[in-house]
């Protein structure tokens, strides 16, 4: 059984939707119902993305392998209206990366954990550090806190969002 922390993002069309609809389908990926952050509002990164995204992370547990975790969620993606070949940081139904798969670091062609951008996103350390406050990165040992500090300021708000 491996723990996988995943990053959610959403910013096209109803975003809580779609959030909720992936967490349902990272929760049959799992053997518990997945550890999930509140639901944050940022603004987009990058310049091809245009609207404000909705984000989270939840943590499960699941008996895919990696690479197996990796695909299932790229075809989610697929599957939910993401075009694999649209621009980088463009508006997207919603996004899933891996961000930690059982404290390992992955290297291949497809597949590079932990993420590497996560730690320069307070989209994924904010809502990363509320639900695993004690949480470092498995390459340096930063803790999650000390990523935070460091990483580039965008605004993110906490909302009163359920799931």
């Amino acid at each position: 059984m491996a723990k996988a922390v995943i990053a959610l993002g959403s910013n096209l069309g109803d975003r809580q939707a779609h959030l909720a609809r992936a967490l349902s389908f990272l929760s049959m990926l799992g053997t518990t119902h997945p550890l999930a952050s509140s639901i944050y509002e940022t603004e987009p990164v990058g310049d091809a993305s245009t609207h404000p995204y909705f984000n989270a992370v939840c943590e499960v547990e699941t008996e895919l392998d990696a690479m197996s975790l990796l695909e299932a969620l790229k075809a989610y993606e697929r599957d939910y209206g993401r075009d694999p070949a649209s621009p980088r940081w463009s508006n997207r139904t919603i996004d899933l990366d891996i961000i930690d798969y059982d404290r390992q670091v992955i290297s291949r062609q497809r597949l590079h954990v932990p993420h590497p951008e996560y730690h320069m996103r307070l989209f994924v350390l904010v809502p990363l550090q509320e639900i695993l406050p004690g949480w470092r990165d498995v390459r340096t040992g930063e803790p999650v806190d000390a990523l935070i500090t460091a990483s580039p300021k965008i605004e993110v708000s906490k909302t009163s969002l359920k799931w």
